[in-house]
């Protein structure tokens, strides 16, 4: 049949291109995460992490009656099973806004966009990255990249190529937070969803409804 090698080839390379895609956008692992300050004190655990492609999950003793879920840009949340009610997560924590899945070449626009989505509004546009060079990371080689956050602060992450996600990140403040107990292996789907019977809860709702209520007092010009 005139053409079917040609045909044969392609159909082959699409499949063997998808196959690299996915393999390319599927990470799945789970780390914790932990803290040190270049003022000194000990290393401590901040949280602990999952990733499967670009969901997120974040628990972190500082909101223990729940956890954190990003999904790719576009949504970060935080949950509470106990009341089974979930929220925008905002600037709740910094750690939604940069352990998340990036483009290796490019993580400030992934940065830029949860900036964006948090609503840091002065930390929302203008992001700028540099590969400054290679680092080594519990034996997987990362890149070492400088980014420039408006209006006067700078970050420095230790991106894992394969990964696509941060290792380590370096805070404008000085505190560095780095993945450890780094674990490569399929993550359970329904650790990042929020259960269908879970309701949204908006803060913004409830202050109004405290407005119209006797115990609200207008604050002084």
């Amino acid at each position: 049949m005139p053409g079917y090698p040609t045909l044969a080839c392609a159909v082959l390379f699409g499949v063997v291109g998808g196959l690299f895609s996915a393999s390319a956008s599927a990470q799945q692992f789970s780390a914790d995460l932990v803290t040190m300050s270049d003022h000194g004190g000990a290393e401590s655990r901040t949280a602990k992490l999952w990733v499967s492609g670009d969901k997120v999950r974040i628990e972190t003793p500082d909101f223990a009656d729940g956890f954190f879920l990003v999904e790719a840009t576009d949504h970060a949340y935080f949950a509470r099973p106990v009341v089974r009610t979930f929220m925008d997560a905002r600037q709740s924590s910094r750690l939604t806004q940069m352990f998340v899945s990036v483009d290796p070449s490019d993580p400030c626009r992934q940065w830029q966009d949860m900036a964006k989505l948090s609503g840091a509004t002065e930390q929302g546009e203008g992001w700028h990255c540099e590969r400054t060079g290679q680092a080594t990371i519990d034996g997987r080689s990362v890149d070492v990249v400088r980014a420039t956050v408006p209006p006067h602060r700078t970050i420095v992450g230790w991106i894992d190529p394969e990964l696509r996600f941060p290792l380590k990140i370096r805070m404008d403040d000085g505190l560095t937070i780095s993945a450890a107990n780094l674990r490569q292996a399929p993550q359970p789907a329904e650790m990042f969803e929020i259960p269908a019977t879970f309701r949204k809860f908006d803060p913004r709702l409830l202050i109004e409804r405290i407005k119209q209520s006797d115990v609200w007092v207008e604050p002084p010009r």
